[in-house]
């Protein structure tokens, strides 16, 4: 069976990117005969405002979607742990504890991943931190871990087989200093607790799937299949985002705006003035 996910981080409100992006995530789902899932991403740290998550529901009801809840990433800090520190850095011997900052990053780094970020030049790779390494994010050997794994492949429903290519990524972060996991793990194990079978979510987030499938195999986890949606655009071509103030759908719909109406306008591209969708598909790197 089909199960598919909306993941929202209560870090903010939802906009209608995250409207459009749900109602894909819902409509895939309910076509196919599967179930829609709700998780809240809640390790954001002191970013997280528990208050939020009852507004999503409201919102995502709102537009007339049904789901089904499942356990928010906060009940799961343990797991991220236990993955992280007893099968990557003590079975497998592929993580390392890095003390280095965000600047000190910059400052260093030569290259630039597809996904835009830096390349950690690998400082701490070579010299990890010996000792209290509280204060430090925990890396993976990217060399290493690939050598283990070996070729790997992944599909996405609307791009096709892609050639995993975790390598052009560097030694990304596995547990960061200020929360208890990276993205890139939580989501792995999120999605595979969740029994995920297609994970859908915006084209944004295409290239990390690099990295999710790298932890996969390393992880010893079940392979889902992946649909990477197009992105409302707003009136200068940049992706709807909380940070550039992108409308509320609680504002929406507290105005009175009929919510499974937008919803229906959103399937059917019918978007409002200013926003448009984002063209074409990202191709094996």
């Amino acid at each position: 069976m089909i199960v598919t996910r909306f993941a929202p981080s209560p870090n903010g409100r939802l906009h209608l990117g995250h409207a459009f992006s749900a109602i894909v995530a819902h409509d895939l789902a309910v076509a196919r005969g599967g179930r829609f899932l709700l998780r809240i991403e809640d390790i954001d740290g002191a970013r997280s405002r528990p208050e939020l998550a009852d507004e999503f529901r409201r919102d995502l009801a709102w537009l007339g979607l049904e789901w089904d809840e499942v356990p928010a990433q906060s009940t799961r800090v343990v797991q991220y742990d236990w993955m992280a520190q007893e099968v990557l850095y003590r079975s497998l011997g592929v993580l390392y504890s890095c003390r280095c900052t965000r600047a000190e990053v910059a400052a260093a780094a030569r290259e630039t991943a597809p996904d835009g970020s830096q390349v950690y030049p690998g400082t701490c790779r070579e010299h990890p931190v010996i000792g209290d390494t509280s204060h430090c994010a925990w890396r993976i050997d990217m060399a290493q871990a690939c050598e283990i794994a070996g070729p790997l492949t992944w599909v996405d429903e609307l791009a096709g087989e892609q050639q995993a290519r975790p390598e052009l990524f560097g030694d990304v972060v596995i547990l960061r200093k200020d929360a208890p996991a990276s993205y890139h793990l939580a989501a792995t194990i999120d999605d595979n607790a969740d029994g995920v079978t297609l994970v859908t979510r915006g084209m944004d987030l295409f290239d990390s799937t690099h990295v999710h499938r790298l932890l996969q195999a390393l992880l010893g986890l079940p392979v889902p299949t992946w649909h990477h949606h197009p992105l409302l655009l707003d009136a200068n071509g940049r992706k709807l985002a909380k940070r550039r103030g992108s409308p509320a759908l609680a504002e929406l719909r507290q105005a009175g705006e009929d919510g499974r109406v937008l919803a229906e306008h959103l399937r059917a591209g019918k978007l409002p003035a200013g926003i448009s969708l984002s063209e074409g598909l990202h191709s094996d790197l």
